[in-house]
């Protein structure tokens, strides 16, 4: 029952990167109509930011939470600016070369001076240690990274579905000459919404950090699981990609413990099932 518990955390813990990280793909795709190919890329910036900052700047994993979404989000932004907003009215397809071109460049330019072995990133002294629950020793990190991806991907959505800025994104996706006329600046917030799903990316590496080291490659394996992630939840739906990531990590971890043959398959063969079942995912809407 202790490794039963132990691939139950593990799957968590898997669940909440890819709840993260398919929550900014999910704030991308559904506000700007781009299938952001980049994020993997992004969410490794976001891992190398964070070991920037401590090893040169001296400064700590809590201010690191704060400052890597920020400085990542900004050079999604200008991303966005400078590339992405000549795609509007485009095929996806165009979209998904463009960034997946960027993700290429970026992970080549890491991994050209930093090698693809892993960095070390510690700890912070507060989450070290760990708990013993009577049923599995839990290690505060993790049990950390879980409920604060929780807090991160329900405020997320709070402020997309609940708040008047979030009914200002979304209408201004629907119809932005309108939103326009009540003098809205539409092409910044397309801009600040991209640089809010790139900043959620970073945010996971950070997180990431001190448990998988920091590597060129790290978004590379991950980018895959996290659109068939996405998928299943249904392309642009922000509560899918949370419950969707959170369920599919569980279910990866209990799979490795009752099959390990098939955990690195399991997430696809989910996908092909619901798209047989319900083309536009679980909560996706069809267009």
């Amino acid at each position: 029952m202790q490794a039963l518990y132990a691939q139950l955390l593990v799957g968590l813990i898997n669940g909440s990167f890819y709840a993260l990280l398919s929550l900014g793909l999910a704030v991308i795709f559904g506000m700007l109509n781009i299938i952001n190919f980049a994020h993997g890329a992004l969410y490794m910036m976001g891992a190398f930011v964070a070991y920037f900052l401590l090893n040169i700047g001296g400064i700590s994993y809590w201010w690191a939470l704060l400052l890597a979404p920020v400085i990542v989000g900004i050079f999604g932004m200008i991303l966005e600016r400078t590339m992405l907003q000549w795609l509007t009215g485009l095929d996806h397809l165009y979209g998904l070369l463009l960034t997946f071109g960027i993700a290429l460049i970026v992970q080549g330019v890491f991994q050209n001076y930093f090698g693809s072995s892993g960095l070390p990133y510690s700890i912070p002294d507060q989450l070290k240690g760990g708990v013993n629950l009577g049923f599995m020793f839990l290690p505060i990190y993790r049990g950390w990274v879980v409920i604060f991806s929780l807090v991160v991907c329900l405020a997320t959505w709070f402020l997309i579905e609940k708040t008047r800025l979030g009914a200002y994104l979304r209408a201004a996706t629907e119809n932005p000459t309108l939103v326009r006329a009540f003098g809205i600046n539409v092409p910044r917030m397309i801009t600040l919404t991209y640089g809010l799903g790139v900043g959620l990316a970073a945010l996971a590496g950070v997180l990431s950090a001190p448990i998988n080291q920091v590597r060129p490659l790290m978004g590379a394996d991950l980018i895959i699981v996290v659109f068939a992630v996405v998928v299943i939840g249904g392309m642009g739906s922000i509560m899918g990609s949370i419950i969707t990531g959170f369920a599919l990590g569980v279910i990866e971890g209990l799979t490795k413990y009752f099959y390990p043959e098939a955990s690195n398959t399991v997430v696809f063969v989910l996908m092909v099932l619901v798209l047989l079942v319900k083309p536009t995912g679980l909560t996706g809407r069809a267009a």
